[in-house]
């Protein structure tokens, strides 16, 4: 991949006025140049939006995009998304805001985009790890990717997974303004969606940390959410058609998981 791509860092927040910063600061410090930080504020209630603003005023590879109202990850990141592509960035990145990703793997998602065009942090590969969970919040991830593995018939070991790099060419191949899911499942769609346009997608093993203060976004109504939506997206609906149908005809990259 070349080094002078232009590499943009989305990671929404809610309530993150104490991570905020140090997240900023580290992550950024992980990527190549020239790279930018896009913040996600959905009008945080404990200050994180002005915090973001004060980091934006000293440091120009940080920018920060404020929406009305906590609408969910889903919307957050799609706006994020469209900000980076017409802003041209070459390749996308996404992370929580808490340190649950490990800044220190940006560097390995970006490597594996060489070989693959959406690179997946996973936890549930060989070498991926979660860590300070208990028995059931372990039982609800596995089974909800499970769940939609089998649904989707896909053979991605991490489909909740939120820490990704994408390559510009997905972003803009899959559709951003068909996807309405709010939860967890928006992490579903955008993979699978991936992977039904034709790109290859790559997992990256991780080990993923309980958020380091503050409360969990998980509730009944994102799990209620992933169970009824990940059906639905069989039925294929807004779907873009996979790519240069003729090219995988004629023996061209095919869509692969790695």
């Amino acid at each position: 991949m070349a080094e002078q791509q232009s590499i943009w860092l989305v990671v929404p927040t809610y309530n993150e006025a104490v991570t905020v910063e140090a997240i900023a600061d580290t992550a950024l410090a992980e990527l190549p140049e020239p790279r930018h930080l896009l913040i996600v504020d959905d009008d945080s209630p404990d200050g994180t939006g002005g915090i973001a603003d004060r980091l934006a005023e000293r440091d120009p590879e940080i920018e920060v995009l404020h929406r009305p109202r906590k609408e969910g990850i889903g919307p957050a990141y799609v706006a994020g998304f469209k900000r980076a592509l017409a802003a041209g960035a070459d390749v996308v990145m996404q992370m929580d805001a808490d340190f649950s990703h490990d800044p220190a793997d940006l560097p390995r998602l970006l490597a594996a985009l060489r070989g693959a065009d959406l690179a997946i942090g996973s936890r549930y590969v060989d070498g991926g790890d979660v860590a300070d969970w208990g028995l059931l919040r372990r039982a609800i991830s596995r089974g909800g990717g499970s769940y939609a593995r089998i649904m989707l018939g896909v053979p991605v070991n991490d489909l909740t997974g939120g820490f990704k790099a994408f390559r510009r060419e997905v972003l803009e191949a899959i559709g951003l303004d068909a996807m309405d899911t709010v939860g967890y499942a928006f992490q579903v769609e955008t993979t699978y969606r991936a992977i039904k346009a034709g790109f290859r997608v790559a997992e990256v093993p991780i080990t993923f940390r309980d958020r380091r203060v503050g409360d969990s976004k998980m509730t009944g109504r994102i799990v209620l959410e992933a169970a009824l939506r990940v059906p639905a997206m069989r039925l294929h609906r807004g779907q873009p058609p996979p790519r240069d149908r003729g090219a995988y005809a004629a023996g061209a990259r095919r869509p692969s998981v790695r």
